[in-house]
């Protein structure tokens, strides 16, 4: 497993018939710029690196993916056993592979220019706005959420709605003894930013300490983590959790956090990206079908549905990272999909949930099956994916432009 990324590269190359290319320089990769180029672009510092257009893509893949889990989780009546999309909770694991990836390709040959202060900076400007407004939607529905769901929503006073919603906006999470919806969330006004308080440690993790280590200790460190991730799943039978402030649910995030994302940090720094040919298509299939996948083994094997998780995480999702790096974007149709869905991504994912809390009180009050509230469901989807649309156009990008200018004093792009 310590070498577990390098491993997927020639799995992937011998896979798809591959030829290798790339310069290395103190023993990192500089990807080659060419003609259809698969990185891009994106709005921010003057200095910031081209994106891998096929990672964004893909993440907006993973996005969409995870609203549809959410609006069917509805129907499996807290069962994870019935869970439709079962595997799509995965994603958040998929996006941490692709976190770490993404941080060392940005960062990883910049700390000779970059300081600490200027790292945490430009973290906080990526994601932080948006962590606002997914705060600020889940408060405002608050109230229009109760239901059997969420019996005590209606007991909750505004004044401690409010304060929790000052807190989100911190992403400092509650205790179990401060939720206000029910559900033990360390963010009650926003459950799914909980993968971004741990994606925040991460990012300090590797700017204190991490970001120095040798290959070789990165990848003990990632042996390690891996050798954690497969306990738990295989005794867990899933990787389900780390939203709640309790030492159990602490333990399945820090777990789902270290491995993937220090993994995808390790793919960065080895492995040297190929070629390979339909790659969003490729890998868009292999992300749809294995967070689709039905649970293995049922309640009585357990350790099966594990072992298809450990499958997932540590092997086919830097797989797909590492194709998607590999790939080219031909075509301005190609091309304008996977910048939508790149751009998408991140505001779909930080800001649905609370829809998601208000189609569950519709179908509490509707006493709707599941086959009748498809087209509810539909609508839910699509209108989370305009709105996040419109949050990146006038709010997202506007704001950020305007705070690398303000604090940082540097220009944009």
């Amino acid at each position: 497993m310590i070498y577990t990324s390098c491993i997927i590269r020639y799995i992937a190359t011998f896979a798809v018939k591959t030829q290798s290319f790339n310069l290395i320089v103190s023993n990192r990769f500089i990807p080659i710029i060419l003609m259809n180029t698969s990185i891009h672009p994106f709005p921010g510092f003057s200095d910031t690196k081209n994106h891998y257009e096929i990672l964004d893509g893909l993440r907006g893949v993973a996005a969409v993916i995870v609203v549809i889990f959410h609006l069917l989780e509805t129907f499996s009546g807290g069962n994870n056993l019935n869970q439709i999309v079962n595997h799509g909770y995965l994603a958040v694991d998929f996006f941490f592979v692709l976190s770490g990836f993404v941080i060392g390709y940005a960062y990883d040959d910049r700390w000779d220019k970059m300081t600490l202060k200027g790292f945490f900076k430009r973290r906080l400007i990526r994601l932080h706005p948006m962590i606002i407004v997914g705060t600020l939607i889940g408060a405002a529905t608050f109230y229009l959420q109760d239901s059997s769901f969420f019996p005590g929503i209606s007991q909750v006073p505004v004044w401690k709605m409010l304060l929790t919603m000052l807190i989100g906006f911190t992403l400092i999470p509650v205790f179990p003894s401060q939720d206000i919806r029910g559900w033990a969330e360390m963010h009650p006004l926003n459950g799914p930013a909980w993968s971004l308080f741990f994606e925040y440690i991460a990012n300090i993790l590797y700017a204190l300490f991490i970001r120095k280590f040798t290959n070789k200790q990165l990848a003990f460190l990632v042996f390690a983590a891996g050798c954690v991730l497969i306990h738990l799943s295989i005794t867990q039978g899933d990787v389900i959790g780390g939203w709640s402030v309790t030492p159990t649910q602490l333990h399945i995030g820090f777990t789902r956090l270290i491995y993937p994302f220090f993994a995808g940090l390790l793919l960065s720094r080895i492995c040297k990206p190929g070629r390979v040919k339909h790659a969003f298509l490729w890998c868009s299939l292999l992300l749809i079908v294995v967070l689709s996948f039905p649970r293995i083994g049922g309640a009585e094997h357990l350790w099966l549905n594990g072992l298809y998780v450990v499958f997932c995480i540590i092997f086919i999702f830097p797989l797909i990272v590492y194709m998607g790096a590999s790939g080219e974007v031909k075509g301005k149709r190609a091309s304008r999909v996977n910048r939508f869905l790149g751009d998408i991504s991140y505001p779909l994912y930080i800001i649905h949930y609370p829809f998601i809390y208000l189609f569950m009180a519709w179908v509490d009050k509707h006493k709707a099956n599941m086959q009748e509230s498809l087209p509810v469901a539909f609508m839910v989807l699509v209108l989370v994916i305009a709105l996040a649309y419109a949050c990146v156009k006038l709010y997202d990008v506007p704001v950020r432009k305007w705070l690398i200018q303000r604090i940082m004093n540097k220009p944009v792009k």
